[in-house]
């Protein structure tokens, strides 16, 4: 049985900063590559920050480049998003994710391979 639960969301103010965590059982991080993905009302699900098995190469896409900063600590299987300068437009509903799939840096890879996935924390900035 595999469980993946998020936490660490909330409602910040414009430039404010918040810390995400993800933490799983039932799986090892060392075998998964990792991803934060997030959904916004009327927006296809998008990956946001992904990290390899071994954790030595990582995806940010442009839109959060320079603000948010992913990590993951093997040896507690926990997966982190810093995320630093939140604007409005990062509100949304953050998802962390289990795959098998790694596309070496150049972007998270569709939700589809994605094995396992939390339920989600709101993240909700104000302007």
């Amino acid at each position: 049985q595999v469980q993946v639960v998020e936490s660490g969301g909330g409602l910040v103010q414009a430039g404010g900063s918040l810390r995400l965590s993800c933490t799983a059982s039932g799986l090892s991080f060392e075998d998964y590559a990792m991803g934060w993905f997030r959904q916004a009302p009327g927006k296809e699900r998008e990956g946001v920050s992904c990290i390899s098995w071994s954790g030595g190469s990582a995806y940010v896409a442009d839109s959060v480049e320079g603000r948010f900063a992913i990590s993951k600590d093997n040896a507690k299987n926990t997966l982190y998003l810093q995320m630093n300068s939140l604007k409005p437009e990062d509100t949304a509903m953050y998802y962390c994710a289990a795959g098998s799939a790694w596309y070496g840096g150049s972007w998270c890879g569709p939700p589809n391979d994605y094995n396992y996935w939390g339920q989600g924390t709101q993240v909700t900035v104000s302007s």
